[in-house]
């Protein structure tokens, strides 16, 4: 009965979205698909949808008040802006700043990853460009964006054109792959975008990690066997060095479908990679672990079932911070765990914030060694801060 839920959710959240492309609608206010970020000087930034505009907006008091927004791309078009499939913003060396996000194209599924970005502080944009030579109407969305130690953007998105070909040759081929790119010029042109794994969940986003040598790192739903949808692990080179993904969590969920649920990965000084992630295989729960691709995580901890959905975190020298949405039937409850020991013990988890209205995603943020949760409600961008341990 369970699978069964779950694959009706799925299902009717896809149709959804289908018949928002095949019209090739937008909304007429911001949806709650929003991500904020630091930059360099702690300004902070968010970036959200609205009325086919990826809009811009600054905070110099920590969230309290927002700036007028700026419009990312001067023409209108359509938007993904769900919370697993929502812009993205990061920050290059020489304070350039780059946002991402993914298109809808006219067929359903289907989409284009889009990249723009700014050299004077986000008060204009460059004209958008689609990062991937692949033009083919198909799936190129869940966007991810990050900027690696040598000032490189990478971008890795779920792609489909490994189903294209598998049923033009009678194959058959589970899920979606997850491809990605990069550019040396600070955004203004993109490599021939490179395979990371074929057998990936379709509609799970990925989430991206500096590791302490600078490389991006790469967390994401793979599918393994009969639609096993667990998790894999991946350095994204820019060097031309090849890829080499592994499996890192081993639930053994099996579900012929996306569940749109993606994970949080942070990387600590100290290289280990602290995970989170979704996973049913018995009952609904998040887990905390930490990766070491090819065997199961260590260090594993159940942190919630039934009700909690879509958690962060963040790593800062000993300190682990854990951050999940909450739903019951008075709404919403940002909940919290913390630990002082490189997630060897955590404490109680508390809430940190209520919402009565609908919620996005929460987003944990570092800012020299303060941590804050950006949560995006129907009611308005909280920026919540998290007091030290």
């Amino acid at each position: 009965m369970r699978k069964l839920i779950l694959v009706l959710l799925c299902l009717l959240s896809s149709t959804a979205v289908a018949h928002d492309m095949a019209g090739m609608k937008m909304s007429h206010g911001p949806a709650l698909g929003a991500s904020a970020a630091f930059d360099a000087h702690g300004r902070l930034w968010v970036v959200d949808a609205a009325d086919g505009h990826v809009r811009l907006r600054h905070s110099d008091d920590l969230g309290k008040t927002l700036s007028t927004p700026v419009d990312v791309n001067a023409v209108a078009e359509p938007i993904y802006d769900s919370g697993e499939n929502r812009p993205k913003i990061a920050f290059g060396p020489k304070s350039e700043l780059y946002v991402s996000w993914s298109q809808p194209r006219a067929k359903p599924w289907t989409g284009f990853v889009r990249f723009a970005r700014s050299l004077d502080g986000g008060a204009h944009f460059a004209t958008p460009i689609t990062v991937h030579h692949d033009r083919a109407e198909i799936t190129h969305r869940f966007d991810a964006l990050a900027v690696d130690g040598r000032g490189r953007v990478v971008i890795a998105w779920i792609d489909k054109r490994g189903v294209e070909a598998a049923k033009a040759n009678g194959q058959p081929y589970l899920g979606a792959a997850v491809y990605y790119s990069w550019s040396d010029d600070a955004g203004k042109t993109f490599v021939a975008e490179r395979k990371v794994m074929d057998n990936s969940c379709e509609c799970c986003r990925i989430t991206l990690a500096r590791s302490p040598g600078g490389d991006v790192a790469a967390f994401f739903r793979g599918v393994y066997g009969d639609n096993i949808r667990d998790h894999a692990y991946a350095l994204l080179p820019t060097d031309g060095q090849p890829v080499h993904a592994e499996r890192a969590t081993f639930s053994g969920w099996r579900i012929a479908a996306c569940p749109e649920h993606g994970p949080g990965l942070a990387i600590g000084a100290d290289g280990a990679r602290h995970a989170v992630w979704y996973e049913a295989s018995h009952g609904p729960a998040i887990w905390y672990g930490q990766l070491d691709p090819g065997h199961p995580p260590r260090q594993p901890l159940k942190l919630a079932g039934a009700g909690a959905s879509h958690a962060d975190v963040a790593a800062y020298g000993k300190t682990v911070w854990l951050v999940w949405n909450r739903v019951d039937a008075n709404g919403y409850t940002l909940t919290l765990r913390v630990s002082t020991d490189g997630g060897l013990h955590f404490g109680e988890p508390h809430a940190i914030a209520r919402s009565s209205a609908a919620v996005g995603s929460p987003q944990l943020l570092t800012w020299q060694d303060r941590v804050y949760v950006a949560w995006n409600t129907a009611d308005g961008f909280r920026l919540t801060p998290v007091e030290a341990p």
